[in-house]
């Protein structure tokens, strides 16, 4: 399937592909193990049936896709890069190259939607959240894994290792996440600037449609979970 992909998603396609074949190592590497105990929290309070159809957005490489083939019947990985959705596909993960924004599916198609580090990178949530509220059947559940940001004593912390550690590994892990790192930490900033609190997040998932939001920021805030369903 061939997409048409805005700005935002060109700059989303073009930092994953260079680290497509080693994202899975490096993420938690680079998160200091933190990532992968966000996805399987993540999962794990996401209340899908074990009879549910589940779409996983942003799947990427299919981290959050395997944890879910363990717990549900059929799963379906959806992303825009052509290079990560490859992984995911190669371990068995049923894949459609599409953007959140313009999802191919049918009205009321899945019981439960995941997704991972989707939002920031978009002008305007608001509209793939509606679209995820879309294809979901009434009484489904949503779940999300995003990069948080600290506060208080954490924040300067966080920000040293966003700005010097995280381009600085580059040199380890390979040239691609160099740009990844640099790329990070000011994405971050600009999207808890837009929405600074628990409250405006929520209202976000509310106004897409989305009732029960509910939130934690593991990690000392340097993660974030949300969770919600389709009344």
């Amino acid at each position: 399937m061939t997409t048409r992909l805005a700005p935002t998603d060109q700059t989303a396609r073009d930092l994953f592909a260079p680290i497509a074949s080693n994202y899975d190592r490096w993420s938690a590497v680079l998160s200091m193990g933190q990532d992968p105990r966000w996805r399987a929290e993540m999962v794990e309070r996401l209340g899908a049936p074990s009879d549910a159809r589940v779409l996983d957005v942003a799947a990427g490489t299919g981290l959050i896709t395997r944890l879910l083939q363990r717990r549900v019947r059929q799963v379906v990985s959806l992303d825009l890069s052509a290079d990560m959705l490859a992984m995911a596909h190669a371990r068995g993960a049923t894949a459609i190259l599409a953007t959140a924004e313009h999802l191919p599916l049918a009205n009321g198609t899945f019981d439960a939607v995941t997704f991972g580090y989707l939002l920031r990178y978009m002008p305007e949530p608001i509209i793939a959240m509606r679209e995820l509220f879309r294809v979901m059947r009434p009484g489904g559940v949503i779940g999300m894994v995003e990069f948080g940001r600290p506060s208080g004593i954490w924040r300067p912390l966080w920000w040293l290792y966003t700005r010097l550690l995280l381009p600085a590994a580059g040199v380890i892990a390979g040239r691609g996440w160099t740009r990844v790192g640099w790329f990070l930490g000011p994405s971050i900033d600009a999207f808890f600037d837009r929405y600074a609190d628990d409250e405006a997040l929520a209202a976000l998932w509310r106004s897409a449609g989305f009732v029960d939001v509910r939130l934690a920021r593991p990690s000392l805030g340097g993660g974030l979970l949300m969770w919600a369903r389709r009344p």
